[in-house]
């Protein structure tokens, strides 16, 4: 049942898959568990009054799910273009300049997938809030570690929006970037945080 290929790529000295593909595996997880939750919820008398927003829920959470696993590749896929920038030649005042070009160019993408999986992963924590609550009592520790997981990731995606903010010209870019990415990790720290105390109390 376990499929360990991505982990053992990940172990590898290949330099993809990296931190930003493991963001985007763990969000995936911490969707999963959310959606555990969610699944042993419906159907049950007992909570036949959350029953229509706990569907909505776990479809949301499936596509959320679908979207980290696409940005596990797209990670890869970003991260690409920017190490062939990184060793283009600098010989000449021609090839510095097309250097520069297109590692401003690759920079782009290095940020714009990360703050992505950043942005997927606060919805799983959103999620997580309301199923920690509202959710079967049974897996209420699911949920409490489906929003630990999802802040681990929301965290680990964000360093990559930083090292690769500090490469860039634009300094409007990065300045929007950065701005994004400081209130994805407040708002879904904050969360994620509350979470896993409401659960510590239950579980107390």
């Amino acid at each position: 049942m376990l499929d360990t290929e991505f982990i053992d790529a990940l172990a590898s000295k290949a330099p993809t898959p990296g931190g930003g593909g493991a963001s985007a595996y763990v969000g995936a997880l911490a969707s999963a568990l959310a959606s555990m939750v969610g699944n042993l919820t419906v159907g049950k008398k007992k909570y036949a009054d959350v029953e229509e927003r706990v569907q909505s829920e776990l479809l949301e959470l499936e596509a959320t799910r679908l979207r980290l696993l696409e940005l596990v590749q797209a990670d890869a896929d970003a991260f690409a273009p920017l190490a062939a920038a990184y060793g283009m030649a600098r010989s000449t005042d021609e090839e510095a300049a097309a250097q520069k070009a297109a590692l401003q160019a690759a920079l782009v993408d290095a940020c714009e997938v990360p703050l992505e999986i950043m942005r997927q992963c606060v919805q799983v924590v959103e999620s997580c809030v309301f199923l920690a609550k509202h959710g079967s009592v049974m897996a209420v520790s699911d949920a409490g570690a489906g929003a630990v997981l999802a802040k681990a990731a929301l965290l680990a995606a964000s360093l990559n929006v930083r090292i690769n903010i500090g490469s860039m010209d634009d300094a409007t870019r990065a300045a929007i970037y950065r701005d994004e990415m400081e209130d994805l990790i407040v708002a879904g720290s904050a969360l994620a945080d509350d979470v896993y105390d409401s659960v510590v109390r239950r579980l107390s």
